[in-house]
């Protein structure tokens, strides 16, 4: 499963490695001599396998990390500063810049996407799009926050104009399974509300920042974002235990979010918006469509190597449909096209962390010892990048890969003959994102709906697990997540609601008419923005 240098499309070769000597804090692109991180891909360019040396990253210290927290502190300026005080109309302007710019790195941001990551061409031009418009959405969403709020109300002669103002400053931490959506769904919508923002890039997926950092210099006032580079523990950490930062957004792993959480020395002023871990299942009904059941699982469990935390981790079959769905399935599993990300028809690539493979195997060790059998012909195969999809079955309670989130491409199945079992694990795990459910009784599938949206946050009814579209919620119970993310939520997650109220007598109406007339004031303003 290697590929000749000579199979790799001119345009997606590497040409030259990425030297990323700069870092962004205070609204300056700073110049870094100290120690850099190799940046490789396992991904190889030559015949003979060794994985692709891409760049070089700073390695910043706890001096630089406090350096961007000051950075950060300073532009807020205790809600002070120009950025928390700006016009709505003006921040937008300054977001609206920033994406024009973004656009123009579409070919540079897919490559290393693929390259980084190892996500196949089309859903990597899909990451990079759907973040374009992710942005838009947010600035529209946020147009008609900014109109619905631009008015006042009153109540027991009272009146109240009551709008949504940022939280102050926020530590910024993406995934490296979606380094440009998933990091952008928290970025976004912080910054556009007002709030100031150290952000640290995954430790795969940190090239495709470089071709943004100058955009984001010039597109918002100097300290609003801070982007630096390094080991969590090393400057993250720092960062946190000063307690100055006012929200942690994070998405990833709840050993890290729980560490960091636990560094903070004031908690009680502290605002989460985690995305976590997940073990979504999926419950296949006896009179569930399987043509239509096996697309949806295969694309569940497989999408991106089942490298997503809304993947399908289990799949519960119920016993009187397991012989001919297990069949079909491993056969639909082992069709799968293995390649690199720019070979047409690759639905499997080759996986970004080189330990994956031995973890996934170990996996399906633990299983095999504990009475399961591979049921696909190719599952468990290895090479050096990747390890070839196993479906396991059957799998028990007893087996870590029931226990874990696999986050990669191995596939276990549960057999069930009564709808309590898998509703009884569902209850009782420790996640609760989402679940696929797939049947066509309604007299079945009604008591079952009614039960599963008390236990996770999304139901989906013939169809695999997904975060999208954008504008619906996405969150989960449970250990799995800490706030909503979405179009509309983000921008609540990331802002407090907040009112200036003055009692209705003709002092202070004079005022406020006066206010509202000269628009001296950027909060109080009832402008319809267009």
């Amino acid at each position: 499963m290697n590929t000749s240098v000579l199979d790799i499309p001119e345009q997606y070769q590497i040409t030259e490695t990425i030297q990323q000597k700069t870092y962004l804090v205070g609204g300056e692109l700073k110049s870094w001599s100290g120690d850099m991180a190799e940046v490789y891909s396992t991904i190889s360019s030559t015949e003979v396998y060794a994985p692709t040396l891409l760049g070089h990253i700073p390695q910043l210290g706890k001096k630089e990390a406090l350096e961007a927290l000051e950075a950060a502190c300073s532009a807020y300026d205790k809600g002070q500063g120009e950025w928390p005080t700006m016009k709505v109309i003006d921040r937008i302007a300054c977001m609206e810049k920033f994406v024009v710019q973004m656009k123009t790195k579409r070919e540079e941001i897919v490559k290393l996407l693929m390259w980084e990551i190892g996500k196949n061409l089309p859903d990597s031009e899909k990451e990079f799009d759907r973040t374009v418009d992710y942005i838009y959405d947010t600035i529209e969403e946020y147009k008609q926050l900014d109109r619905d709020n631009a008015k006042f109300e009153k109540h027991d002669g009272v009146y109240a104009h009551i709008r949504r103002g940022p939280l102050g400053v926020v530590l910024c931490l993406g995934p490296y399974n979606y380094p440009l959506n998933e990091t952008f769904a928290l970025l976004i919508p912080a910054i556009i509300m007002g709030n100031t923002v150290i952000f640290k890039p995954a430790k795969h997926g940190v090239l495709l920042m470089t071709p943004l950092l100058e955009a984001f210099q010039n597109s918002f006032p100097d300290g609003v974002v801070n982007i630096i580079y390094g080991r969590g523990r090393v400057v993250a950490t720092p960062i946190m235990e000063t307690g100055r930062v006012d929200v942690l957004a994070l998405i990833g792993n709840s050993k890290s979010a729980n560490a960091l959480q636990d560094s903070h020395p004031r908690q009680n002023r502290l605002r989460l918006v985690l995305g976590l871990e997940a073990k979504n299942p999926a419950i296949v009904l006896p009179n569930a469509d399987l043509d239509l059941t096996i697309d949806e699982c295969i694309a569940g469990t497989l999408s991106f190597n089942g490298q997503r935390c809304t993947a399908l981790k289990v799949l519960y079959v119920h016993e009187s449909i397991l012989e001919e769905f297990n069949k079909r399935f491993s056969e639909r599993v082992d069709a799968l096209q293995f390649g690199n990300p720019w070979d047409k028809g690759a639905k499997l690539t080759p996986l970004p962390e080189p330990d994956k493979p031995d973890y996934i195997q170990g996996l399906i060790d633990d299983a095999l010892e504990k009475g399961a059998s591979i049921l696909n012909e190719k599952g468990g195969r290895t090479v050096e990048n990747y390890i070839f999809p196993a479906v396991l079955f059957p799998v028990n309670k007893t087996m870590r890969v029931f226990q874990e989130e696999q986050f990669g491409p191995v596939i276990p199945i549960v057999p069930f003959k009564d709808i309590e079992e898998p509703m009884d694990d569902i209850a009782d795990s420790n996640y609760g994102q989402q679940v696929s459910i797939f049947g066509q009784n309604v007299q079945t599938l009604a008591p079952l709906i009614d039960t599963l949206v008390n236990l996770v946050c999304r139901v989906n009814l013939n169809s695999s697990c997904q975060r999208g579209p954008d504008v619906y919620p996405f969150t989960g119970r449970k250990d799995s997540a800490v706030g909503t993310l979405s179009v509309h939520d983000a921008l609540r997650s990331f802002s407090i609601r907040t009112f200036v109220a003055s009692k209705d007598n003709s002092y202070n109406n004079a005022i406020l008419k006066e206010l509202l007339d000269t628009k001296a004031s950027n909060f109080i303003s009832t402008d319809y923005i267009l």
